[in-house]
């Protein structure tokens, strides 16, 4: 028998600790928790050692040791395959859907638009998208592309498709997975730095969120794929992760498992496996050792590796903006740049207070309580207002493609409508670099169509973000950037080609060459506008230059990075994410922000001089029934053990979860034991009556050097202590005798007072 007492020879009763034998359920932690970095890191320290010692013992253990090692490395694998194989079909899925809006190929209903026309051989360059295999829904039920009836059947089928798509999306979360809504990453920053969600990372939550992504960018909602597929990349992990036994069992090891996946998820998101890393690092991981950044390296590798085998895009490029500009930019280009930068800082300090308002007000009022009337208003809303205006009807990641393209001789497209160039002021052009030339009437109908676009999509995109169905932030903030960089651009252009004597152009733009390219002014605005959402720089530069090719063009995007950063904080400290788990309560620890308050441990600490006294274990003299009395009368995740009441001189801290599994597994397994039994913590415990009851030894499972802290200990080193070793609490002594506890929540109720913010916010222990 595991647990109990076994008779010895001279008939004595010998009791068997319960650290004998591994307890179920120990170790582990509750919903809503936040688990123990220190212990969970030094149960690892503990099995590696062990792992280690044996393998110098047997053949068989080296085998054992040697795969260990290399499991992470396999975990690392099965990541990045699963990750780019879903990444892959969500891409072509995706395409495929948004077209079936417009139409459908008559040649294969499953193709898209694009790869119907390339089947065709009655396409020409100019008129690519225009093909008889593809057929508008107005074609096919009017027989006739052109005229009124046809505008409005496609018009309201347009319409009826995207609400179907965002009805069945929103349906399928709040039916199967709550959690499967919204971008994922506040809620995974939040794990990352320790916290338990149970659920959030499972199964049912990648299947549906997988499901219902691909519904809601089809929808044409102002989302966009890219934050979710972090997620989707961490479910994957999460549940491969229960195939490997050191992960499955360890919360702490399983975290460095998922910034790699978060690192995968940027990767193939955006087919940019070096900016994934350093998104992962700069963005999301909470605890990134060297062994993690590797891993992550190839997780996100293999990942891209994937993706570029399954060949989404079609185009055999792993990047999802190629950019091929013929211009070199000028240093007085700069002045544009930064102004860039500013507009990308004003714009995501105002979205993120103006959606953080909606996003507060929908969990404030009876607004939160009909989530599939909400989406299927802002679906329908933005369905009518965006199928009048081509550049918002397409989806964003095409009018991302579209305002980046560098204008060729042959390019069909309105926004290279450009009218002919007068001699007199010209040269002659040669090749395919088009000189600048004056706008024609379809470029300035384009510039107009723009101008409409970027209002929409400031305005829709601030409502759109936080509704029940997957959505990203990042196309639809790079769309508005975009706009704003190629309306610039085209002013840039038109000043050079009218005004070439001016002395800013004078020295580097000379009549007849190509000086300024616009589609270089909406790459730079796309990264600034992303950058002042979400306050990302280093990773955001690579993953924009991985993302166009456009290596060369690193010191704009830096530039319009860094303003839009210092513009945005100018307005407001936070990014969109950090606001969000603000918002959620989610009891997370921010390390850019800086604790500048002037208070003591003792000013935090419970229990306050109001409060009841702390609850207390006594080392060695409560009985079963006492300790169930205390457990049952209190809330906490934990208890102090002490030696006596009077001296509460420390021994320890035992977690309410281990005590309650302990005392149970002891009542099923350990003869004898009542509620009169006695409750040991001690290593030498007192002696016991021949004939009361026997005892129950917990010493396992107490942790015998709990962090402290004096009660005159500064909180600005109390918070640092927490953030940099991921503390769930820390007691406060005065001279060797425990006065009280101080959490992570009381830490965060704490900031919260002190920054005149509600300190009840903070949902969750």
């Amino acid at each position: 028998m595991p647990f109990g007492e076994v008779g010895t020879s001279n008939g004595h009763m010998k009791l068997l600790d319960l650290l004998d034998e591994a307890v179920p359920g120990v170790g582990t932690y509750e919903d809503f928790n936040t688990i123990d970095w220190v212990r969970e890191k030094s149960k690892d320290r503990d099995r590696h050692r062990e792992i280690t010692s044996k393998s110098k013992l047997s053949t068989w253990a080296l085998l054992q040791s040697v795969s260990d090692a290399f499991s992470g490395w396999l975990l690392m694998l099965l990541v990045g395959l699963s990750s780019g194989a879903l990444a892959g079909l969500i891409d072509i899925t995706a395409h495929w859907m948004t077209d079936l809006k417009e139409g459908v190929c008559l040649s294969g209903f499953w193709f898209n638009h694009e790869h119907c026309c390339w089947t065709s051989n009655e396409t020409t360059f100019q008129e690519r998208d225009r093909c008889p295999e593809w057929k508008s829904w107005a074609e096919l039920m009017v027989g006739t592309p052109e005229g009124a009836s046809a505008y409005i059947i496609n018009y309201l089928l347009y319409v009826c498709w995207a609400l179907l798509f965002s009805l069945l999306a929103v349906f399928l979360v709040r039916a199967f997975a709550p959690y499967a809504c919204g971008s994922g990453i506040p809620e995974i920053k939040t794990i990352l730095s320790g916290f338990i969600i149970r659920g959030y990372l499972g199964k049912w939550t990648l299947l549906i969120k997988t499901i219902t992504l691909v519904l809601a960018v089809s929808s044409g909602l102002s989302l966009g794929k890219e934050g979710p597929m972090v997620h989707v990349s961490c479910c994957c992990a999460n549940i491969l992760c229960h195939l490997f036994t050191k992960y499955r069992k360890n919360e702490a090891k399983r975290r460095e498992v998922l910034s790699a996946a978060a690192a995968v998820g940027v990767s193939v998101a955006f087919g940019a496996p070096i900016g994934g890393v350093l998104f992962s690092l700069e963005e999301v991981s909470y605890y990134f050792p060297l062994k993690t950044l590797w891993r992550s390296f190839f997780a996100a590798l293999v990942g891209a590796f994937t993706l570029r085998s399954i060949n989404p895009f079609g185009n055999s490029r792993l990047v999802l903006f190629y950019v091929e500009f013929h211009a070199p930019w000028h240093l007085l280009e700069l002045v544009p740049f930064v102004m860039l930068g500013i507009f990308g800082g004003l714009w995501g300090a105002l979205f993120i207070r103006t959606n953080i308002a909606w996003c507060r007000r929908r969990k404030t009022t009876r607004l939160g309580r009909f989530p599939v009337v909400e989406v299927l208003l802002v679906t329908l809303a933005t369905a009518v207002l965006a199928f009048p205006n081509e550049y918002t009807r397409m989806s964003g990641s095409e009018l991302i493609s579209e305002l980046f393209n560098d204008c060729s001789l042959l390019d069909s497209s309105k926004l290279c409508d450009y009218a002919e160039r007068d001699p007199a002021i010209n040269g002659s052009e040669s090749g395919n670099e088009l000189p600048d030339r004056p706008a024609g009437s379809g470029l300035y109908t384009a510039l107009w169509q723009l101008v409409l676009a970027l209002i929409f999509k400031v305005v829709i995109t601030i409502f759109t973000f936080g509704i029940k169905v997957p959505s990203g932030l990042f196309i639809p903030s790079m769309a508005v950037g975009a706009i704003a960089g190629r309306l610039l651009g085209v002013g840039m252009e038109q000043l050079a080609y009218y005004h070439p004597e001016w002395s800013m152009l004078k020295g580097w733009c000379t009549p007849g060459a190509d000086c300024i390219t616009p589609g270089l002014y909406a790459m730079v605005g796309a990264t600034a506008c992303l950058g002042g959402v979400t306050r990302m720089t280093v990773s955001l530069v690579v993953i924009m230059f991985e993302l166009t090719g456009g290596l060369e063009y690193i010191v704009p995007l830096m530039a319009a990075t860094m303003t839009s950063k210092w513009v945005a904080d100018a307005l407001g400290r936070e990014g969109i994410y950090e606001a969000h788990i603000r918002l959620n309560g989610y009891p997370f620890l921010e390390a850019k922000e800086e604790y500048a308050h002037q208070t003591l441990a003792m000013d935090v600490m419970r229990p306050r001089r109001s409060d009841p006294a702390l609850a207390v274990l006594t080392q060695d003299d409560m009985t079963v029934g006492q300790v169930e009395e205390l457990v049952a009368a209190t809330e906490y995740s934990g208890y102090p053990v002490v030696v006596s009441h009077d001296s509460l001189r420390l021994v320890g801290f035992v977690l309410r979860r281990d005590l309650l599994i302990f005392i149970e597994n002891a009542r099923k397994h350990q003869e004898g034991v009542v509620s009169a039994s006695l409750v040991l913590f001690g290593d030498h415990p007192p002696p016991q009556p021949a004939n009361g009851p026997p005892p129950v030894k917990l010493r396992s499972i107490l942790d015998l050097c709990p962090f402290t802290v004096t009660d005159h200990t500064p909180m600005e080193i109390v918070v640092d202590i927490f953030r940099k070793m991921g503390l769930r609490q820390s007691l406060v002594t005065h001279n060797g005798r425990l006065l009280g506890i101080i959490t992570k929540k009381d830490i965060l109720k704490h900031m919260a007072q002190m920054a005149n913010r509600d300190p009840d916010s903070i949902l969750f222990n």
